[in-house]
């Protein structure tokens, strides 16, 4: 591997909300350059006025329309121009079509650049899932739009915040279609994605918790019997397989537990059941100053042929054009990308 350092393509995100200008300050963090070669994929105009936004008018945008084109060089910002937004219809904080197609293409394009392996991993930032689907395009997110373009059946999204790992048996579906797709097949195939997504970050023995869908974890069937008939099957064939998988554990206490250092995932069987736990720790409101101290916390999804990683947060469009955004989030992402980037490159050599 060397000490070549990963290319990272990052998506700029919706133009109206705060990607463009989470960007700038990620990207124009002092350590960024140590870490990686990073190229936004978005508009470069956009990205310009951004630095002016968040008050670094010195950045120097670099446009470019191939990878070959970039340069690295410490203060500049290469922008994968795909020149989609027209100015005189641009509104800060608000659901476009044009925006919305914009942000779209450009995970078409990080994805395809990914797939032909001209960057090593992509980072997304957020798109507002009203807008594409007015420009036409019919996707609940980021998820469904990379499985599709990559051929992937089998994937899982993974949340990350500090020692905190989860992952999804379904996500954007009803709380009663969720219920129904905990089945023994889907859950063994999320134990499976989820230990390999463990490696890929470098843990070579991961300890996976599976969450019961029950309160109780159904107490012997008293509850609900999801966890006797699907849960536990599915746990005992990934045991078959050398997967050290532990469970069904009891919903209200497997969150503490991997807090306390037990696992280093959790399996769970729906969205909020595992985005209510990572967003509790990693979102900080401060009541008195009336704003975010902290949005942190990865979004990674796990099973495709690329890697993938994006922000843990909404457009921002609220606060969109007046350079408040907080980067943490991204930048958490880039790093987990490196990680990942980096670990890939060793298995190759």
């Amino acid at each position: 591997m060397g000490n070549k350092k990963p290319i990272i393509g990052i998506t700029m995100g919706d133009g109206s909300g705060n990607g463009p200008e989470l960007c700038v300050k990620a990207l124009t963090k002092p350590d960024m350059e140590q870490k990686c070669y990073p190229v936004v994929i978005g508009d470069a105009r956009v990205i310009e006025r951004a630095a002016a936004i968040v008050g670094h008018p010195e950045v120097k945008i670099n446009p470019i329309s191939s990878i070959s084109e970039a340069n690295f060089a410490p203060g500049t910002i290469n922008v994968f121009h795909m020149d989609l937004i027209d100015f005189n219809r641009f509104e800060f904080g608000k659901v476009s079509a044009m925006c919305g197609n914009a942000a779209f293409q450009s995970v078409v394009k990080v994805i395809d650049l990914a797939l032909k392996k001209e960057i090593d991993a992509t980072v997304t930032n957020a798109l507002n899932k009203e807008a594409i689907n007015l420009a036409g395009f019919h996707y609940n997110g980021h998820t469904e739009i990379f499985a599709e373009y990559t051929g992937t059946k089998k994937y899982t999204m993974m949340l990350a915040y500090q020692n905190l790992r989860v992952v999804h048996v379904s996500t954007h579906v009803s709380l009663r279609k969720a219920c129904d797709m905990v089945r023994k097949e889907r859950v063994a195939d999320v134990i499976r994605i989820a230990y390999q997504g463990c490696k890929d970050l470098g843990i070579n023995e991961p300890r996976i918790g599976v969450a019961g869908l029950n309160p109780h974890a159904g107490e012997n069937g008293l509850f609900g019997t999801e966890e006797i008939e699907e849960i536990i099957p599915a746990i005992n064939t990934t045991w078959l397989e050398g997967i050290k998988a532990e469970g069904p554990v009891p919903p209200d206490t497997i969150f503490s537990k991997a807090r306390g250092g037990w696992y280093d995932v959790v399996v769970c069987m729906y969205h909020d059941q595992g985005h209510i736990p990572i967003k509790v720790i990693g979102f900080n409101y401060n009541s008195q100053n009336g704003k975010w101290d902290a949005v942190e916390g990865v979004n990674i999804t796990l099973g495709l042929p690329i890697i993938r990683t994006s922000v843990d947060h909404g457009t921002g469009f609220g606060h969109a054009g007046q350079g408040v955004a907080n980067e943490a989030s991204l930048v958490n992402a880039i790093d987990y990308a490196v990680i990942m980037a980096q670990n890939k490159k060793c298995r190759r050599n």
